[in-house]
């Protein structure tokens, strides 16, 4: 973290507020010391913890939490707000007091209400960690159970008691405990995971004066474009937060670049529809979507961008390679290039700002963190254009962009596609193409590249593939063609980099970087679903390095590789059926769950809470074998069902056979 923070203390927290029972947990940033604070019938802490915050608060000492900023901060200043108060109460009164602030931080929450006190009013800073990783989104939205799931963290346990629970012994006391310090610890290996991301915070936050601790992307991209935005037109940050563009319609005709044109007959008419289309700029959502079919690759098209794809293996023989060409930061050049800007915005103040963003960028190496923040306001310009919560709102400038983007981008793949003889175009995908071609014809490709590049006043960046596995334009695998290196950065790269391609030849060295999208992505961020990685790590290594899916994973002995998860929300409850001893049992279990398939084991179940219906979590026949709590057995004691992760490993390998073309490719 920042060296003004390393010289500190400062701590990963967690409160547990039950009716009759207040607990705080507390352990240090970088060592092992635990501090524990209880307020009950049996233990009454609440002097020792004002010490502990008053100590905190003099020194300048951060707390660090998971949704810290609407709860557990909330807790800490009602305490410090109210010292008088309670320093002299008994545990339980404390305790009782405590729950019923806790429980309007809660109403808050699911109100969708600002909490009473803001970040800036907290007597104790904050380093909100599901904030900053922006797992409060509703795309995102992850407990801290699931995130331990996705970290393989050891114990994925829920709150073992409701909060409204009589605590009546220091037994359930210990309980609350245990469980608030698998929390914190969990917590810290999320702020460890996080340390590049707070480092990049806590200097912003240092540069410009705006708490940006525990911002996420999105809101530092607001933040600081709203910053410069002051100082480029003198505006104040007040009228301009307060300023949007509404619209009634967007006639697209209007928006449409005077480039733009096709030599295809289908995408004539395609371009025609969009000339005579008239949007509702209040429900823009899926209101108009195309689809052609343009060469065996189906394209479609909406008012998001273009995606199109043939399925297919793709392995070039020697006489033919794959292209592929992505667009430089495209929409932010698109909006660069052609001076598009929010209607409510001074326009030239703020294409100006825009390419000073591109230009600052490009200035600074990639390895800097303030080139992150420079990408980070770049691309979130166009997605806050069609926040109504933004400043930046105008959905005629959206769609501006991905509306001449997508038809820019089209324009490229039929040019390639059309003018290079034995072409075959593969995928078309937001901002770039992939296309086949013979490789006596890369100068022509880079020609006609070069050619749309002057037309459209964009950039193109090139590299190539030696095999593409493309069962839909969302889910892929590549393998870029091998670069020459020396023997230093070969064993370097070798070392870090299990998931590249190496060989020796002849002395000489190469190495070949590979891509995977969707299902196939090995390393997933932490809120996305890592189900099975089994099955990723087998698909990859079959067709990367012609692995046999069986042998592989039976010498894979990692549990957490097989293990799947699972969650439900508020109408919906776990139950588990298994067999013991000739009889069917049934038991309740946590809305977190981590599991995998084993030989012997039960069947989870989702049941709704409302109308009693079933819905199996794994389908079929196989059975499953709860794991919330790692245990450290031999490896034949827990009875793996291989045949499951074989079957769906074979029918995703079976789902991606090659496509038959001509001569031209070789076949995997």
């Amino acid at each position: 973290m920042l060296t003004k923070f390393q010289i500190m203390n400062h701590y990963v927290m967690d409160y547990e507020t039950l009716s009759n029972c207040f607990i705080g947990v507390f352990e240090h940033y970088k060592t092992e010391e635990i501090k524990i604070f209880c307020c009950s019938k049996f233990h009454n802490d609440i002097k020792d913890l004002y010490v502990f915050l008053d100590k905190n608060k003099k020194n300048k000492e951060w707390h660090i939490s998971f949704n810290g900023l609407a709860f557990d901060a909330q807790i800490t200043n009602f305490l410090l707000k109210n010292k008088s108060r309670l320093i002299n109460k008994s545990g339980v009164e404390v305790a009782e007091a405590v729950y019923i602030k806790a429980q309007d931080c809660i109403n808050r929450q699911d109100a969708k209400e600002f909490q009473e006190w803001s970040e800036r009013q907290l007597l104790i800073k904050q380093i909100d960690v599901f904030k900053l990783n922006h797992w409060d989104n509703p795309a995102k939205r992850s407990s801290l159970k699931w995130i331990q799931c996705s970290m393989d963290w050891l114990n994925v346990q829920d709150m073992p008691l409701h909060h409204t629970t009589d605590i009546d012994s220091k037994e359930l006391i210990n309980k609350i405990i245990e469980y608030c310090i698998n929390d914190v610890k969990s917590t810290k290996a999320i702020m460890n995971h996080s340390k590049d991301l707070i480092t990049l915070r806590g200097s912003l936050t240092n540069e410009y004066n705006i708490p940006l601790y525990s911002a996420s992307e999105p809101r530092i991209a607001k933040e600081l474009f709203l910053h410069f935005l002051e100082e480029r037109t003198g505006i104040s940050k007040y009228e301009i937060k307060n300023s949007r563009t509404y619209r009634n319609q967007i006639v697209v005709s209007e928006i449409l670049l005077p480039y733009l044109k096709f030599d295809v007959s289908a995408f004539q008419q395609l371009l025609f529809k969009f000339q005579t289309l008239v949007l509702d700029a209040n429900n823009l959502k899926g209101s108009f979507k195309e689809h052609v079919k343009y060469r065996g690759v189906d394209v479609d098209f909406g008012l998001g961008g273009v995606h199109g794809v043939k399925k297919g293996i793709y392995v070039p023989d020697d006489n033919m390679t794959i292209m592929s060409s992505d667009v430089t930061s495209f929409y932010p050049n698109l909006a660069i290039r052609n001076k598009f800007a929010p209607a409510h915005l001074p326009k030239q103040k703020f294409c100006e700002l825009y390419e000073w963003m591109f230009d600052e960028r490009k200035k600074i190496p990639k390895s800097n963190p303030k080139n992150y923040v420079y990408k980070i306001m770049l691309n979130s310009t166009y997605g806050l254009s069609n926040d109504a919560a933004s400043f930046l709102y105008d959905p005629q400038f959206t769609m501006q962009i991905t509306i001449n983007g997508q038809l820019s981008l089209m324009m490229l793949f039929t040019m390639l596609s059309e003018r290079i003889l034995g072409a075959i175009p593969i995928m078309t995908n937001t901002d770039g193409v992939e296309i086949m071609i013979p490789k006596k014809a890369i100068p022509q490709y880079m020609e006609i590249c070069k050619e749309w590049e002057e037309i459209t006043n964009l950039q193109l960046e090139h590299d190539q593939y030696q095999k593409l596995i493309v069962p839909d334009v969302n889910n892929y695998i590549g393998i870029f063609t091998f670069n020459e290196v020396d023997r230093d950065t070969f064993i370097k790269t070798q070392s870090k980099n299990p998931e590249y391609l190496f060989k020796k030849e002849e002395g000489k060295f190469y190495y070949a970087k590979t891509k995977c999208k969707g299902r196939f992505e090995l390393k997933k961020a932490l809120h996305k679903n890592k189900s099975f990685t089994i099955i990723q790590k087998a698909i990859y290594n079959y067709f990367v390095h012609g692995l046999d899916p069986k042998k592989y994973i039976k010498t894979n002995k990692n549990i957490f590789d097989f293990c799947g998860q699972t969650k439900v929300t508020r109408n919906w409850k776990f139950k588990y059926s298994y067999v013991k001893d000739g009889t069917v049992s049934t038991e309740n279990l946590q809305k977190t769950l981590r599991f995998y398939i084993s030989n012997k084991g039960g069947k989870i179940i989702k049941n709704n809470v409302n109308d009693d219906r079933d819905i199996n979590v794994v389908s079929g026949k196989w059975l499953q074998k709860i794991f919330n709590k790692y245990q450290d057995v031999s490896w034949s004691d827990y009875d793996i069902d291989y045949g499951f992760y074989l079957d769906k490993i074979n029918k995703e390998i079976k789902s991606m056979s090659p496509e038959l073309f001509t001569n031209q490719i070789s076949l995997f």
